[in-house]
């Protein structure tokens, strides 16, 4: 395949309605693309996005929507997410130098090394509160709102109180819960709201969650009584009591209660942390994504590669570009697991990973004829940071299977403001704090046992995060908040995404459904990190022909039916034309976007 110089390569903004022709061949669009002018929300659950349409229809803009639908989604998608899970965000307005990254992400326990961890598990990581880290994202959502927002928290969380005191369970939420009924029996305080009457929900029924509806409107009531102070203010004087007093000391004593290593200290000295995203370009467009406290940096380094290449030539789904995007995505891989941790705790040669003349070096590394039969060893980002460094982690090959996984939501208005969340930590994979009910974040399983792995366990460490909101931007403009859950497929979604739609030019709804593949070519980030090398699953729809192709080229091809939900389920919003807002939601989960 012909190598092409960069500057050659690109259309310098997004195709327009006009440019916009009929779907490529082989692809097909089950939903039309949702258009407003005003404002658009799409999210993971129906529900979720109608709750971020009430706080545009109150007057809040993309920043209250979006914290509205991340919200819900901690309410409505509890096999998934959790309001004492994590929460990583970016968003922009305008006015701003930049994106903003809160990272909605919990550490460590402060008194817990990794030495007293092996002593006690060994390589294992047990379900439940052993696993814990701080909660997080109802300090990110209640944060984002305070800084960005212009409702009130009473505002946000009205549709989310009466989501809590009832809504009909939908059948994934309905199997998610009876293949885990044995676990919730376990636990009482999980299993009084997860299997009321004695047994898991039916779909269709009614799921009530009493206490956390009492938990939001303790925080209204909090809020309210610091109304004096300003909106900002009053919303942080709410997030403060979830972290001192009370509700702290509840979450201390359930994890006392219940095996986990979290403390009164521990909620008291955290913070989420606010930060630029990384950064680089895809055909004249920025890409913005969370730091290497996830895996955000691996959607634009995985551009970066194939910016090189005249992908628009090669048409979706075809022989040569699902070969050259697997490959890039494992190069990519690579580094993620040499390099990314807790950059307050390690040290990630992140602007090396980035930089263009780094991409151009390992491009090279790339066979047209011959796939990776496994992952390949990382490069040498620190050379194009001027420094020397340790060499990246390799790791082993392992078994097993991940965790359930995440969920997302976005939203943008007509005044540019836009936002991108990717909420996670399923709140049956814990034990409920009594009188609360939230769990405390599990997303230790993300962390490492193994001694030298950039992610390893470590005092008051973030793990390396699969969720991983991103944004596209133009000119100082937001363009397009995108992402999704799907664990380690998630950046693997979110690259095929933009590609769809930057080089192969179709809507974002058309570029959602496009079938996708997804490499598990590399270790998997939840415990216990399984990794099987060659191994590419690849959706019905793409034709057998490509198939034998890519197993003639060393793929190991494990075929998935069409729309499954492990090949991810994303959500995108991006600024069509000026004044035009187009929104698309994966029919591959209860995605929907809505738009007026």
């Amino acid at each position: 395949m012909r190598e092409i110089p960069i500057e050659s390569t690109a259309p310098a903004t997004l195709p327009s309605v006009a440019e916009q022709g009929p779907l490529p061949l082989g692809v097909t669009q089950g939903r039309p693309a949702v258009l407003g002018k005003r404002w658009m929300v799409s999210s993971s659950h129906y529900l979720a996005s109608q709750a971020g349409t009430k706080m545009f229809e109150r007057g809040g803009n993309a920043i209250d929507a979006g914290v509205a639908a991340g919200i819900a989604l901690n309410v409505l998608e509890r096999h998934l997410t959790d309001f004492g899970g994590v929460a990583p965000i970016v968003l922009f307005r305008p006015g701003m130098a930049g994106p903003e990254s809160i990272d909605g992400l919990g550490r460590w326990p402060a008194s817990f090394t990794l030495d007293e961890y092996r002593a006690r598990y060994g390589d294992t990581m047990p379900i439940g509160a052993p696993r814990s880290v701080t909660p997080a994202a109802c300090d990110a959502w209640l944060t984002a709102l305070a800084r960005h927002g212009r409702l009130t928290l009473a505002d946000v969380l009205a549709p989310n109180i009466e989501l809590a005191e009832g809504f009909p369970v939908y059948p994934r939420l309905a199997r998610a819960i009876a293949m885990l009924e044995e676990r919730l029996r376990q636990w009482p305080t999980s299993a009084a709201v997860f299997l009321p009457n004695g047994r898991a929900p039916r779909a269709g029924e009614i799921l009530v969650q009493k206490d956390l509806a009492a938990l939001f409107r303790q925080l209204v009531a909090i809020e309210k009584a610091n109304a004096s102070k300003g909106r900002a203010a009053a919303i942080i004087a709410a997030r403060d009591a979830i972290y001192t007093g009370e509700i702290a000391q509840r979450i201390a004593e359930s994890q006392r209660r219940t095996g986990g290593r979290i403390t009164e200290q521990d909620l008291a000295d955290y913070r989420v942390s606010i930060t630029p995203p990384v950064h680089a370009t895809y055909r004249g467009i920025d890409v913005y994504a969370c730091g290497p406290w996830s895996q955000g940096p691996l959607v634009p380094m995985t551009l970066n590669l194939l910016e090189g290449y005249d992908v628009a030539s090669l048409g979706p789904a075809s022989l040569e570009f699902i070969h050259r995007y697997t490959e890039a995505f494992k190069l990519a891989a690579a580094d993620r697991e040499g390099f990314f941790g807790d950059p307050d705790q390690v040290d990630v040669p992140i602007r090396g990973m980035l930089d263009k003349g780094y991409a151009e070096e390992r491009r090279r590394l790339i066979r047209d004829d011959r796939a990776w039969p496994e992952l390949p060893e990382p490069g040498d980002p620190w050379r194009y940071e001027g420094r020397s460094g340790a060499a990246g982690y390799r790791p082993r090959v392992a078994s097993g299977v991940g965790a359930p996984d995440t969920s997302y939501c976005c939203a943008m208005d007509a005044e540019g403001n836009a936002f991108s969340a990717t909420p996670s930590d399923p709140g049956l994979g814990s034990p409920l704090v009594d009188g609360l009910g939230i769990i405390v974040s599990t997303r230790g399983a993300q962390l490492w046992t193994t001694p030298g792995h950039p992610s390893a366990i470590a005092p008051r460490k973030r793990p390396r995060l699969t969720p991983n909101p991103a944004l596209l931007m133009k000119d100082g403009r937001a363009l397009m908040p995108f992402g999704c859950p799907g664990e380690d497929a998630q950046c693997q979604a979110m690259v095929q995404t933009v590609c769809n739609v930057v080089d192969f030019g179709m809507n974002v709804q058309a570029a959602i459904e496009a079938p996708r593949v997804i490499s598990r070519s590399f270790p998997w980030t939840f415990y216990p990190h399984a990794y099987e090398p060659g191994v590419l699953c690849v959706e019905g729809r793409i034709a057998r022909a490509v198939r034998d192709g890519l197993a003639a080229r060393g793929h190991v091809i494990r075929d998935w039916p069409e729309m499954t939900p492990g090949a991810a389920g994303m959500c995108a919003i991006r600024e069509l034309e000026p004044g035009t807002l187009e929104g698309g939601a994966d029919p591959r989960r209860e995605s929907y976007a809505i738009g007026w």
